[in-house]
């Protein structure tokens, strides 16, 4: 009798299956003498093979820490972080330097951190090729400054070249191990308008032709306009996603945006800044399931409390009236 053998168990997906980007529960914690500081708190993150996207924030929200260490500069201090199937929690440091050369490209703001200026265009994007040990190292140089049009100017060292010039050998530098992942760091941050538009356009070149996958950090939401989807960053988690789609109507294509606020896998969301402005929420606020949607109304006990100190407050700002009942505006303007 042949023994009963079990059925396969499906095992449930975990979070981030099929992502090439993932960031569950990533927690950063800088501390400087005796006082911590909470860069990330719990950030949650995916991002799809292929995607181009923009994560947007103020400056302390914590998108640099984010990207720091998606590229392997830094250590989260507890949750997940995977790139290209590499769990960065987990690399000791030959690891790290091998992940940085070969699964990430890096493009930065400042133009020159990303070329060596004794080095001409081509041997700039060279040089990451001849430190992994790859042949036919001039060919591809040569493709790549094609690709991102300044195959003319080769033989030219970066002082030659203008600042948007040189991002674009630094795209072609980034790109020149063929790395899954490209991460900008505010990369037309030093650029004109006209220039970073071009700037961009390239990028969407690259991600399309290449299938490179793009992550561009920034805090200007204006370079949301160039992507399909903006991450925003609010004190150290995701709060809202706006995603871009294309429609097809009678008078021709039209893109829509539409705003989603990001749900965490604790449960949590922020609520986009204006609505919380537009209904005064603050402190508690009542919740209610309806069928198909959750209801969120502001606790009017707590809110009637914030009007009453806010009334206190403006009454403090008065200037103080005289036994006349005059203040002391009205004085001046009686003497006068």
């Amino acid at each position: 009798m042949r023994a009963h053998q079990p059925a396969d168990i499906a095992h449930p997906a975990r979070f981030g299956d099929g992502a090439i980007v993932v960031c569950e529960g990533l927690v950063r914690i800088f501390k400087v003498a005796e006082i911590e500081a909470v860069a990330l708190q719990g950030l949650d993150l995916l991002v799809e093979p292929g995607e181009m996207i923009a994560v947007v924030g103020a400056s302390g929200s914590g998108k640099s820490t984010l990207l720091n260490i998606l590229g392997g500069l830094d250590v989260p201090s507890a949750g997940r972080a995977v790139v290209a199937g590499h769990d960065l929690t987990q690399m000791g440091r030959g690891e790290r330097t091998r992940y940085r050369r070969e699964v990430v490209g890096f493009v930065w703001q400042q133009t020159a951190r990303n070329l060596l200026p004794y080095l001409s265009a081509v041997e700039n994007v060279e040089m990451p090729m001849t430190l992994d040990g790859r042949a036919d190292r001039r060919r591809r140089a040569l493709e790549l400054l094609d690709l991102v049009g300044l195959a003319d100017r080769a033989r030219a060292r970066p002082e030659r070249l203008s600042g948007g010039e040189q991002q674009r050998v630094a795209i072609a530098v980034a790109l020149a191990n063929e790395p899954p992942v490209l991460l900008a760091d505010e990369p037309t941050g030093e650029l004109d308008s006209a220039t970073a538009a071009e700037v961009f356009a390239l990028m969407r070149r690259a991600n399309r032709e290449l299938g490179t996958t793009i992550l561009i950090v920034t805090h200007d939401p204006l370079v949301a306009d160039q992507v399909s989807r903006t991450v925003a960053i609010r004190d150290g988690r995701t709060s809202t996603e706006t995603v871009r789609r294309t429609e097809i109507h009678e008078d021709g294509h039209r893109t829509v945006a539409e705003e989603f606020a990001v749900l965490d896998r604790a449960g949590r969301l922020q609520l986009p800044r204006h609505h919380v402005e537009a209904l005064h929420l603050a402190g508690r606020v009542r919740l209610r399931l309806e069928e198909d949607h959750v209801g969120v109304w502001p606790d009017d006990a707590a809110r009637q409390r914030a009007e009453d100190a806010r009334e206190r407050a403006d009454a403090a700002r008065k200037p103080p009236a005289d036994p006349a009942g005059q203040t002391p505006a009205d004085a001046t303007e009686e003497r006068r």
